[in-house]
């Protein structure tokens, strides 16, 4: 990919349009429609928020690509708390993915990361997609999915230091922060201001 684009904080002015390019890029994939633009429109209120790691991407005047992170923790089995970070949604536009968008905007984003001071990053997603970039199975680390057994391989349970020997000595659990959870909320309502879309039942849709 040629070096044709930049990368910046994303701003109150920009809302609308990285929603909908959110909404866009997981419409149908995980679910008949999705929730994913609704977390990022929820979490922009809550205090586990990062606002400086809420980037954008941008080509020719665009916004094609977006990525959010939060405050995450890790409860460790000695009794600590563990503060790290997790991200998501990654966004990137269909008529943009498979160039090398996302691995580009998650490697700045990293870089920022880092330089805020996380010591890991915790995700539930591809492993294919995100061992290129240095995650690995958490489990390996001695970090377990709260929603699983310990003793089941989690594929899909991702980790990765920043800081080379953050989780030395770490075992414990991790859970998604509370803002990622959707049950029980009418996302159809909030839905309803965007451009109408079908909802489709697809094969692969874990939902």
């Amino acid at each position: 990919m040629k070096n044709d684009y930049t990368i910046r904080r994303e701003t109150s002015a920009d809302y609308n349009e990285v929603e909908n390019l959110t909404r866009e890029a997981f419409w149908n994939v995980y679910r008949p429609g999705c929730l994913e633009h609704f977390v990022l429109h929820r979490y922009r209120t809550r205090p586990d928020f990062i606002p400086e790691l809420s980037l954008c991407l941008i080509v020719d005047g665009r916004i094609i690509a977006h990525v959010m992170y939060a405050h995450a923790e890790i409860h460790a089995d000695d009794g600590r708390i563990v503060p790290i970070m997790t991200f998501g949604p990654i966004s990137v536009s269909p008529d943009s993915q498979h160039q090398g968008h996302g691995r580009i905007l998650l490697q700045h984003s990293m870089e920022k990361a880092k330089e805020l001071g996380a010591g890991a990053l915790a995700i539930t997603g591809d492993g294919d997609f995100y061992g290129k970039s240095g995650f690995v199975v958490a489990s390996t680390k001695g970090i377990h999915y709260y929603a699983e057994p310990r003793e089941e391989a989690v594929p899909y349970f991702l980790i990765k230091e920043l800081e080379d020997g953050f989780l030395d000595g770490v075992t414990g659990t991790y859970a998604d922060p509370d803002g990622y959870d959707c049950e029980g909320v009418d996302i159809d309502a909030f839905d309803a201001q965007f451009p109408p879309k079908e909802k489709m039942r697809l094969p692969g849709q874990l939902a």
